[in-house]
C-alpha cells in the first residue's frame, strides 16, 4: 500500500472516530500517527499540537495536514486533510438534512449521552500524554503554574496567555 493510501486511510479512521472534536481525537491521532505508523516521534507529535494550537482553524485539521505534509509533502498534506474531514463532513449534511428527526430522537440522545463521558475520557487521556512529553523540566511546570493562575484565577484572555507562553518559552529556553 502506498504512503497516500495509508495516510488517507489512516485519517478517515481518525475522522470517522471525530465525536468530540480536536481534542478528544488525540489519543487516536497519536496511536496511529505516533505508534503504528512512526510518522512522527511523540516529540514532533507534541509540537505539532502547539503548532496547531497556533495556527486558525480546527486542531483535527491543522495537524492532518501538518502530519501528511511531514510525510508526504503538499499532496500528503491534501490527502490527509480530505480523510480527516470526509466522514464529518458527511455526518453534518447528513444532520442538518434529518434535523428535525434526530432532535426528536430518543436514540440519539441516549447515545450523545453515552458518548459524553467518553470524550471527557478521552480529552483526559490526551492531556495526560501530552503533559508526559511536554513538562520535561521544573521551568516547564512554572510556566505551567504561571499560565494556569492567569487563566484559572484572573481569568485572562486566552490569546494573551498563548503570547505570554511563547514569550517565557523564548526568555527561559533561550
Amino acid at each position: 500500500m502506498t504512503l497516500l493510501v495509508s495516510l488517507f486511510l489512516a485519517f478517515l479512521t481518525i475522522g470517522m472516530m471525530s465525536f468530540g472534536g480536536g481534542y478528544a481525537m488525540l489519543p487516536l491521532f497519536e496511536r496511529i500517527v505516533v505508534i503504528d505508523n512512526a510518522w512522527l516521534t511523540m516529540e514532533r507529535f507534541v509540537d505539532m499540537i502547539a503548532i496547531s494550537q497556533v495556527t486558525p482553524g480546527p486542531i483535527a485539521i491543522n495537524s492532518a495536514t501538518f502530519i501528511g505534509f511531514q510525510t508526504a509533502d503538499v499532496l500528503g498534506a491534501a490527502v490527509a486533510t480530505l480523510g480527516v474531514v470526509l466522514v464529518p463532513v458527511m455526518l453534518v449534511l447528513s444532520v442538518v438534512h434529518f434535523d428535525k428527526a434526530f432532535q426528536r430522537s430518543r436514540a440519539v440522545r441516549r447515545v450523545l449521552s453515552g458518548l459524553k463521558p467518553a470524550l471527557v475520557g478521552l480529552i483526559l487521556a490526551s492531556v495526560f500524554s501530552v503533559a508526559t512529553n511536554a513538562l520535561i523540566d521544573w521551568k516547564a511546570f512554572a510556566i505551567l503554574g504561571v499560565l494556569l493562575v492567569l487563566l484559572v484565577k484572573v481569568k485572562a484572555h486566552p490569546m494573551v496567555v498563548i503570547l505570554l507562553s511563547g514569550i517565557l518559552g523564548m526568555l527561559i529556553y533561550g
